[in-house]
């Protein structure tokens, strides 16, 4: 593919400006940074994991009150589909605010936003008090929710990755990556004791409101390190270029002069996105299919103990947690692909096996599965947040990144629930989440091969 960049000859336009803070600079800033954007993430992710789980537990017949609970799942996770619908509005607002403006105005922007939408959530009246407009807020509020989290990813790796000193790049980025997982433990750890406390019916009846609610301490500790860390030395740098007074036209870049950084990237980079956007597919079916689709399908459907599959799925996410520095580091030494090319091997091999396990319906083989498939998904989740963004100039790199990750998020991952579940009405069986599983992450095995290596791509222009 033409647009691709090549493996030895990374492209630069006109004079590189100097990027990177002075090394002092950088190793005091660089890992603030990062624990800021980490900080961030983990609230954003709370705040749909908490959707995600209530989804599967209380909103469907609080919100979309039915005779068959099928239907009143699938209206549930329709509503969880809707905020990936909008995530790419927020990859469009944000992206732009991000590549124009600055990372972290867009990054504040975002956490709010996400705030704001998920107490929203926790004051809402149900179906049974406000009739109609109850699922009809809801779907508003969630919405909102998909816009920020539009905006969210993309900021936050970027802004770790811009100040990370030589040759860590892909480990300072991958810090905020433990924020998916750290949101849904945090979200577990709020909603398991809650269930033990007031019992499934309290929690039903009232109690599910409580974690939402509990977002606005959490946002405002987010917005507080946020606005204390300073902007990327990266886009400060190609701002000044782009600004100055003096600088020829030649030196300025189209990415760097575009207005609508969206409509650029697609002209010039519409491969990358693509790829881009098959290589995180894989990732996103196996987080959300975890995480969110089996915590609903393995009660419902087979019986497993709710705090079982709970469990299960908060220990192999806190494996994720524990290898995503070390994987990381490993792919700033031999490679972003080696590393993610293993991980997606991995997820197609052990994907039917994971879902198998649920019918065994016992706790310790559950956990057992989940971990290794955790950490599987691991090896290709935390390098990506350096291989995404090392695939466009910076200019357009908040903009790139955002739009093949969340596009991966959308229809690999916000759709899983949903295709699960009419899978599962058809076919009775936990081995058919494997094999839709397997098949996406064969996808992302795939677009890996085609794309290039990146870890020594320069990144300051």
């Amino acid at each position: 593919m033409p647009d691709l960049p090549s493996k030895t000859a990374p492209v630069t336009v006109g004079p590189r400006p100097a990027a990177s803070p002075p090394p002092s600079t950088a190793k005091t800033e660089a890992p603030r940074v990062a624990v800021a954007s980490l900080v961030g993430t983990t609230i954003e992710y709370y705040d749909f994991a908490v959707y995600g789980t209530a989804s599967a537990l209380v909103l469907g017949p609080a919100f979309f009150p039915s005779g068959n609970p099928t239907v009143s799942s699938l209206a549930a996770f329709l509503t969880f589909a809707a905020a990936f619908l909008s995530r790419p509005l927020g990859v469009v607002l944000f992206g732009t605010i991000g590549d124009r403006l600055g990372r972290r105005k867009a990054l504040v922007a975002s956490l709010l936003l996400m705030g704001v939408a998920t107490v929203g959530v926790g004051l809402l009246p149900t179906y049974e008090s406000a009739g109609l407009l109850a699922p009809v807020l809801l779907v508003t509020l969630r919405l909102l929710q998909g816009v920020s989290m539009g905006g969210e990813w993309g900021g936050a790796v970027l802004l770790a990755a811009e100040h990370a000193p030589p040759g860590r790049r892909a480990l300072y980025a991958s810090i905020p990556q433990a924020g998916p997982s750290l949101g849904f433990l945090l979200s577990t750890a709020v909603i398991l004791p809650t269930l033990n406390i007031v019992g499934r019916d309290g929690f039903v009846d009232w109690a599910w409101r409580i974690p939402f609610l509990l977002s606005t301490v959490l946002v405002v500790i987010g917005l507080w390190v946020r606005t204390t860390v300073s902007e990327s030395p990266v886009f400060n740098a190609t701002a000044d270029r782009t600004t100055q007074p003096s600088a020829k036209a030649s030196e300025v870049t189209s990415e760097s002069a575009s207005r609508f950084p969206l409509v650029t990237l697609l002209k010039r980079y519409p491969g990358r996105v693509l790829l881009g956007t098959g290589a995180a597919i894989g990732g996103s079916a196996v987080y959300y299919l975890t995480i969110v689709y089996s915590i609903s399908y393995g009660p419902k459907e087979l019986g497993i103990p709710q705090n079982t599959m709970l469990t299960a799925a908060s220990i192999g996410a806190a494996a994720g947690i524990a290898i995503t520095l070390p994987v990381a580091r490993l792919s700033d030494r031999i490679g972003r692909r080696p590393v993610m090319l293993t991980g997606a091997v991995g997820c197609v091999v052990w994907a039917v096996p994971m879902y198998a396990s649920l019918s065994s319906r016992d706790g310790l083989v559950i956990t057992g599965a989940y971990t290794v498939g955790l950490m599987f998904l691991a090896l290709m989740f935390s390098p990506v947040a350096a291989f995404l963004p090392e695939l466009f100039p910076a200019r357009l790199r908040y903009t790139g990144a955002s739009a093949a990750f969340i596009l991966a998020n959308t229809l690999g991952g916000g759709f899983a629930p949903l295709v699960a579940t009419w899978l599962n009405s058809h076919w009775e069986s936990p081995l058919v989440l494997g094999f839709y599983t397997g098949t996406l992450c064969l996808l992302s095995l795939l677009c890996l091969l085609a794309l290039p290596e990146t870890r020594d791509q320069e990144f300051d222009i």
